[in-house]
């Protein structure tokens, strides 16, 4: 008796075992082929790693991971919608990820590197070697000055006893109120305004003036030189933190202006002046916007009766050369000297089959009464 109970507990014994170990099998079994492999790549991994290793890995390692197993062919898309963490780039297929979300985040973030525009010298300027015969008597291609004696020009004459004589070649004619509209340009909706003259300053304030419009006081106004910078005390008050100006070159201009990438910018001019600036604004990626606000054309000069009675023309302006050729078609250089101010006037000059004597500014002379001085100084030595 003792035997068969024995045999019977043995008996009962080993089924409950048998029973624990299928279901310990079923489990592992039954969950690989109903749901993908990584997540039981992920589970043992979890299991033996210790509490504290888990939780900051766990979290960000297997979002990434899971996600584009299942799929191949959708992670393009995945990455393209949400950028990858950059905790991800722990694991080596992370890291792959890492370098495909680099390359779409760039155009999605849009920020525009606006590079320095270097300005290429201007071409060099052929002066002429004409013996220097004695200069006595200058037309200055200029309106006559209203300050007299403080006039540059008037002081030059006195040091060297000669008669100046100053005749305007060029007429400045500003556009109305009606021509200024047809150019659809609104004013009030710039908040920086690059001024490269006199002129520009005037007839920018006039045309305010005929639209009835309030220029505001946070309006910003950027100049050529300190000259020009000064000149708008006749209009504003000067304050220095909305005047801002350059040394007289357009290289050091860009450059003031590409410090103040975000302003919407107006550049009143002319409309013989050159595109260059207009065309590194639209290089450098600015806001801006152009409009005409007076011409130039060449004034009558029925009163100059013999052109050649001048030692010396001074001019600044190509349109001033362009009047000259208008006004005196017949007109032969000979011993009369020419002397230009800036490159552009300069090359007008040789483009016009005339010869050019004088030219400023240079590394010596930045001015035209400075280089007229030195030139005076060789012709009517003893």
């Amino acid at each position: 008796m003792t035997k068969k109970k024995k045999v019977k507990s043995t008996s009962k014994s080993s089924k409950p075992v048998q029973v624990k170990r299928k279901k310990a099998l079923a489990k592992p079994v039954s969950k690989p082929a109903s749901k993908p492999v990584s997540k039981p790549a992920s589970k043992p991994a979890s299991k033996p790693v210790s509490k504290p290793v888990s939780k900051p890995v766990s979290k960000p390692v297997s979002k990434p991971v899971s996600k584009p197993s299942t799929n191949p062919q959708v992670k393009s898309t995945q990455f393209n919608k949400k950028p990858v963490v950059k905790k991800a780039a722990v694991t080596p297929v992370a890291a792959n990820e890492v370098k495909i979300s680099a390359v779409t985040e760039l155009p999605k973030a849009k920020v525009i590197k606006r590079k320095a525009v270097v300005v290429p010298p201007p071409a060099p300027v052929q002066i002429s070697n004409w013996p220097k015969a004695k200069v006595k008597h200058i037309l200055v291609s200029q309106p006559r000055p209203a300050d007299g004696d403080k006039n540059p020009y008037i002081e030059l004459a006195r040091k060297h006893n000669l008669h100046i004589t100053f005749r305007q070649f060029i007429k400045v004619e500003g556009l109305n109120a009606m021509e200024f509209r047809a150019q659809r340009v609104e004013i009030l909706s710039h908040s920086a305004v690059i001024l490269t003259s006199k002129l520009a300053i005037d007839h920018f304030f006039r045309i305010c003036q005929e639209l009835r419009l309030t220029v505001p006081e946070t309006m910003k106004y950027y100049c050529i030189n300190e000259q020009t910078a000064y000149y708008l005390q006749k209009y504003i008050q000067y304050r220095k933190r909305k005047i801002s100006y350059g040394t007289g070159s357009l290289q050091n201009l860009l450059d003031l202006i590409r410090k103040n990438k975000n302003e919407y910018f107006l550049l009143p001019c002319s409309d013989a002046q050159n595109e260059q600036i207009a065309e590194y604004m639209q290089q450098m990626l600015l806001r801006y916007s152009k409009s005409v606000f007076y011409r130039t054309v060449p004034a009558d000069l029925k009163d100059i009766k013999n052109i050649q009675e001048f030692d010396v023309l001074v001019f600044f302006t190509p349109t001033g050369i362009r009047s000259l050729k208008q006004n005196f078609p017949q007109f032969k250089q000979h011993n009369t000297r020419i002397a230009a101010f800036g490159h552009s006037t300069g090359h007008a000059v040789s483009a016009l089959g005339y010869r050019l004597d004088v030219f400023a500014p240079n590394p010596k002379n930045p001015s035209m009464t400075a280089e007229l001085d030195a030139y005076i100084k060789l012709c009517n030595k003893r």
